[in-house]
């Protein structure tokens, strides 16, 4: 790779850690920064440098502030904003903090960014629709995965069972209960002979594991964080990927499941259409408001699992297809390069 002609340092603000998009975004743009030439920093006191790439919302507003009337490009990535709590009884703190970082996204976003990346267009739509157009400088840029690490090359689900696979990176404070249309839809799929099993990924609490134990006639299997470099093979022993989340905004667990030609399973909420063409899985109607948790239509959910489990070696191609299509880290990384240096 060639190193950019005027971008030589680029702060990354804040420095985030644990597990996440965030996180999991912070270390693949770091990576490609390098590969192009280009210094990282996390700390906005450590000048100089030429652009700063916000992730999201950040405390630091006074340091951000000094950067912004002196000239130094701010670029925002947007993910969606924090709404389930408005919706569930998630406790005070949880409340508070979702709030909070509700407000620091769109102060930094009124006040201080000159350009904004939205993960998908559903994001873009609904922070226009929440807070108006915002700064002009717009890009929509999706996120990317290694086409490399994650491929379609390992070994393939066995046929005397189905495997459903959710891989979400923390399934608490509301995000579990996606689990409840998992379960429904693992118990609708069992029939004489074949085995079904729900294999869960991701920070889960031991209240909720605790609540679905001995609840279903399919077997579940919570697998707990799952270290990126074994996501692959979790990936391709599966038949497809549930993706639970409501309204999401362009989740890496469905970019990573189509890179290694696992098909999508998913409410058409979000970004979701966006991101899983009819090649690559199925897309089904919600039936209700996900916005006001309106209880979801599994029946749909179950007729998308059968389209998918009778297709699968169509649909495996076309997952990784669409991977190659638009998900390729290096086109990522080169579009944030671009909007840091427009």
């Amino acid at each position: 790779m060639h190193a950019s002609k005027t971008l030589k340092r680029v702060c990354l603000t804040p420095p985030v850690s644990g597990v996440g998009g965030m996180v999991s975004f912070q270390t693949k743009m770091t990576a490609g920064l390098i590969d192009h030439g280009i210094q990282v920093t996390f700390d906005l006191a450590d000048e100089p440098y030429n652009a700063v790439l916000v992730i999201g919302g950040t405390r630091q507003l006074v340091p951000l502030r000094r950067m912004h009337r002196r000239g130094i490009p701010v670029v925002q990535r947007l993910d969606g904003m924090n709404w389930l709590h408005r919706r569930l009884h998630t406790g005070v703190r949880h409340w508070l903090r979702a709030e909070i970082g509700n407000w620091l996204l769109a102060y930094t976003r009124e006040r201080f960014a000159n350009r904004v990346v939205y993960q998908s267009r559903f994001v873009r739509d609904w922070w226009a629709r929440t807070h108006g157009a915002g700064p002009s400088g717009v890009r929509i840029i999706y996120n990317g995965v290694d086409l490399d690490l994650f491929n379609p090359n390992g070994e393939k689900p066995k046929k005397d069972h189905v495997r459903i696979l959710m891989v979400e990176g923390n399934l608490q404070g509301g995000y579990e209960m996606g689990l409840e249309s998992a379960v429904a839809l693992a118990n609708h799929l069992q029939q004489p002979g074949k085995q079904v099993e729900l294999v869960v990924a991701g920070q889960i609490g031991e209240r909720v594991k605790a609540k679905w134990h001995g609840t279903s006639s399919a077997h579940i299997h919570w697998a707990g964080v799952v270290p990126n470099n074994q996501l692959p093979a979790l990936y391709q022993s599966a038949h497809f990927l549930y993706s639970a989340d409501l309204n999401a905004a362009c989740p890496n667990s469905v970019i990573e499941a189509m890179a290694c030609g696992l098909p999508v399973l998913a409410f058409d909420t979000g970004a979701l259409k966006e991101l899983v063409s009819p090649q690559a899985g199925r897309v089904v109607s919600y039936g209700g408001n996900p916005w006001k948790l309106d209880p979801p239509n599994n029946s749909a959910l179950v007729g998308g699992a059968t389209e998918i489990l009778s297709n699968q070696h169509s649909l495996r191609l076309g997952a990784r297809a669409r991977a190659e299509e638009a998900f390729s880290l290096d086109a990522m990384v080169d579009a944030y390069i671009e909007a840091l240096n427009a």
